[in-house]
């Protein structure tokens, strides 16, 4: 079996009611931690990558070689995508050609205009050579590998513009943040959910942000066309918490003293876990 495009699963969970799982990853044992844990949920999903954890890695093509002969070495037997997250035009077109099965393409920091422009050429790019899309409209809060917004409630007239152009999946900013979230969020909107939803016509939507947001706000949110939920900061979390616990307990110097197997292996541990864990809330598990 082969990494896929994304647009199929996606469109299962739609028609299902449950929502594929998004993780990002940022090195070879990240890598390695998600493909554990989503092959022991049996559950379809995707691994992504920034562009700055890309550069980290070693390049697009490190990152499709790594997950590929991963996929291949564990003998995976779930369908797993390959995804570029919140990706530069440049960056999704050189994804495009190395390898990867899905991108995402993120206009929505320029004029609307341009945002159907751009989006409309990597959609036909992608669609060319049977490669997934994603695209957003209205910028999602906090920060992420370097890129900031506010956030924003998109505009449903504008998703409908973007879905229309024949986009896979859509992210849309509906109260979500990156990172945290404060004590004080207000939470998600569903009122612009449900208008979201309707104005694209059922085309499956996307939630960024996913870490954090109490798990009956993202049921409700996939009973209203959500379909991919991204996970990132909930894994550096479990992963930082457990090697923190690991060396304060002072087992970083036993035996071979700081040898990284053993100081980072609470820490990818956690991680297949709560992927495992994710994996069954989304209502993913079991659906490979």
């Amino acid at each position: 079996m082969a990494l896929v495009s994304a647009a199929e699963m996606v469109k299962k969970a739609h028609e299902g009611h449950y929502a594929i799982p998004a993780f990002n990853t940022n090195d070879l044992e990240w890598t390695q931690s998600i493909l554990k844990g989503i092959q022991e949920a049996q559950s379809p999903a995707i691994i992504q990558v920034s562009e700055g954890a890309a550069k980290y890695m070693g390049g697009y093509k490190m990152v499709v070689d790594i997950v590929n002969d991963l996929y291949e070495s564990m003998g995976i037997t779930v369908p797993v995508a390959l995804h570029l997250d919140h990706g530069t035009f440049e960056g999704a077109q050189k994804c495009i050609e190395v390898g990867f099965t899905s991108v995402m393409f993120d206009g929505s920091h320029f004029d609307f205009d341009e945002n159907v422009a751009k989006s409309k050429e990597i959609i036909a790019l992608a669609h060319s050579k049977g490669i997934s899309v994603e695209c957003e409209v209205g910028g999602i809060g906090g920060v992420e590998d370097g890129v900031a917004s506010n956030g924003e409630l998109a505009d449903p007239a504008e998703c409908k513009s973007i879905s229309d152009l024949g986009v896979d999946f859509l992210a849309a900013g509906i109260g979500n943040i990156h990172g945290k979230y404060p004590a004080d969020w207000a939470g998600l909107n569903f009122e612009r959910l449900d208008a979201i939803d309707k104005a694209v016509e059922g085309k499956p939507l996307v939630l960024h942000g996913g870490s954090g947001i109490p798990f009956d706000q993202v049921k409700k949110a996939v009973e209203l066309g959500v379909s991919k939920v991204n996970i990132n900061t909930e894994l550096q979390l479990e992963f930082a918490a457990a090697t923190r616990k690991y060396i304060e307990a002072g087992k970083d110097q036993e035996g071979k003293g700081y040898d990284p197997r053993k100081l980072l292996k609470p820490g990818f541990d956690a991680i297949t876990a709560k992927v495992i864990d994710l994996c069954k809330n989304f209502g993913s598990a079991g659906q490979a």
